[in-house]
């Protein structure tokens, strides 16, 4: 059997306050919501436990506030197996929160990002070695930009691969998308992330000038990506019952980084990354979907 791949994330870690409504309210409106739940989410925590459930060793490098909310998310990191010796306790400070609505599996999402402000380059430069020595690094955009810049200058000392998902969406240095060896966006965050407009000529224009490094997700439409001969190829997604698309896009890229560790080609990760995707939306919570590895493995021989 292959040995687990090694996989580092370093990112937020928030609790998502969800609410299920009927309709939408718009402004100024008060509508009665049909349920409310509390659970495990940011964007860092969601990619670790879905590597995890995918078959990764993995490490989470972030931080938490000392407060409920933070002892909360500390105790369910690590019964997903996920090693929590780098997620610091930070004195005075709330544990990052997501409010969430959700209207017919459709979401709206408002992020307060409170102790994930505090994980800085700093502390990165004292778990140089946990980086080191992983197959594959994780990054998103929930914690500070420059934090991520200086995990991905560790990584690229050490040759180790980097993904970046760029959510939430901001405009990206080039410096670092040059570093990056993956960028994963869906298509209005490429447009963002690359300071253009996010019509369908510039999606092929830009995927054919970043062959093999950016997987853009489209919905329904699956992920799209131009392979190392410049072609363009179109990952379709796989039919299932939607329920919660929260927590999708994260399952997608543990998935890429799960094949990524292993050493699968592009269309495998991609084919693989997307069957995980799928599965992730037939249940509610940015967590609750995740899939394990069986799950997915006999998916894609049924499908």
């Amino acid at each position: 059997m292959m040995n687990k791949p090694k996989i580092v994330v370093v990112g937020s870690i928030n609790m998502d306050l969800v609410t299920e409504t009927s309709t939408f309210p718009s402004l100024g409106e008060t509508h009665v919501g049909n349920k409310f739940m509390m659970l495990p989410g940011g964007k860092g925590a969601n990619q670790a436990v879905a590597c995890s459930r995918l078959g990764a060793d993995v490490t989470l490098i972030g931080c938490i506030g000392d407060d409920d909310l933070g002892s909360r998310m500390l105790k369910n990191l690590k019964k997903e197996n996920v090693n929590t010796t780098y997620v610091e306790t930070m004195n005075g400070m709330n544990t990052g929160t997501a409010s969430i609505t959700i209207e017919d599996g459709e979401n709206r999402i408002i992020y307060v990002p409170g102790a994930n402000e505090a994980l800085t380059p700093e502390k990165l430069e004292q778990v140089e070695s946990v980086i080191q020595k992983a197959d594959v690094l994780l990054l998103q955009l929930e914690t500070p930009l420059e934090t991520v810049a200086a995990a991905t200058t560790i990584a690229k000392r050490y040759k180790v691969p980097v993904i970046l998902n760029p959510a939430p969406a901001v405009q990206i240095p080039e410096k670092l998308i040059e570093d990056i060896d993956f960028l994963t966006p869906n298509e209005h965050e490429l447009a963002i992330a690359l300071g253009y407009s996010d019509n369908e000529l510039f999606v092929q224009k830009t995927l054919a000038e970043y062959p093999g490094k950016i997987i853009m997700t489209k919905g329904k439409e699956g992920a799209y990506y131009t392979n190392s001969s410049g072609v363009l190829k179109n990952q379709p997604t796989f039919l299932a019952e939607t329920v919660d698309t929260t927590g999708a896009g994260d399952t997608f890229n543990a998935g890429i980084a799960v094949m990524v560790g292993e050493r699968q080609d592009l269309n495998t990760a991609v084919r693989f990354a997307t069957a995980a995707g799928t599965l992730s939306v037939t249940k509610s919570g940015a967590q609750g979907g995740m899939p394990h590895r069986g799950v997915v493995d006999h998916w894609l021989t049924e499908n």
